[in-house]
């Protein structure tokens, strides 16, 4: 029940107490939580950028529709796509995994041929959709670590990519901003704070199959 009392906490916070830094500790926490995000095949085609420079959460603000989220947070968390998801990359990963786990050519060949004919095959756009598939994923899972650890946070779809990727220079790093996540601690005056959640009941969202055979 702890994890069902915090998703009753949380919302979409719409301002933040500027005053209050989440500290580093918890930092840390979320960009365990990222990692360990699950991912399509384990490839993780996505990364994260922390900001916490005012003045750059500042220069923010005009690609992001001057939402008062981003002036006012602690930090803003910026989920990206790898703009290169080529031969290396998937080579890469499993070399990771003979790293790590020492797994046998003879076991790991006919997944990575798989995989390199796969994305071989696919279209730039083809590619670019399903890792944007795999930031939604990360973005779940942050909400809802957030909300454990009391950390206030607001997901995010409207900004400019293009232009907030200009002022970061994230063309260097090969990166694509998908979503954002300013986090904090929510503002007294934040009015939505008090607000009742707004759902569908259980029996609208979840069904369990029947067999009428």
């Amino acid at each position: 029940m702890d994890v069902i009392n915090s998703l009753e906490w949380r919302y979409a916070a719409k301002k933040f107490d500027t005053e209050k830094k989440i500290p580093e500790d918890k930092v840390a926490i979320l960009k365990k939580a990222f990692t360990l995000t699950a991912t399509s095949y384990g490839l993780q085609p996505i990364k994260m950028m922390i900001i916490e420079e005012q003045e750059v959460l500042q220069q923010l603000m005009e690609s992001c529709f001057n939402q008062e989220q981003i002036s006012s947070a602690s930090h803003l968390l910026i989920l990206c796509i790898e703009d290169d998801i080529d031969e290396e990359f998937i080579l890469s990963y499993f070399k990771r995994v003979k790293d790590i786990r020492d797994t046998p050519d003879a076991i790991l060949n006919p997944f990575q041929d798989f995989l390199l004919k796969d994305f071989e095959k696919s279209s730039k756009d083809k590619i670019d959709a399903w890792a944007k598939n795999q930031v939604y994923l990360a973005m779940g899972n942050l909400l809802t670590v957030c909300a454990l650890e009391k950390i206030d946070s607001c997901p995010m779809e409207g900004f400019h990519p293009e232009k907030l990727a200009e002022v970061l220079d994230l063309k260097k790093l090969h990166l694509k901003p998908t979503l954002l996540l300013p986090i904090g601690y929510r503002a007294e005056d934040d009015m939505f704070a008090e607000f009742k959640k707004v759902r569908k009941t259980m029996d609208d969202t979840t069904l369990h199959y029947k067999n009428r055979t």
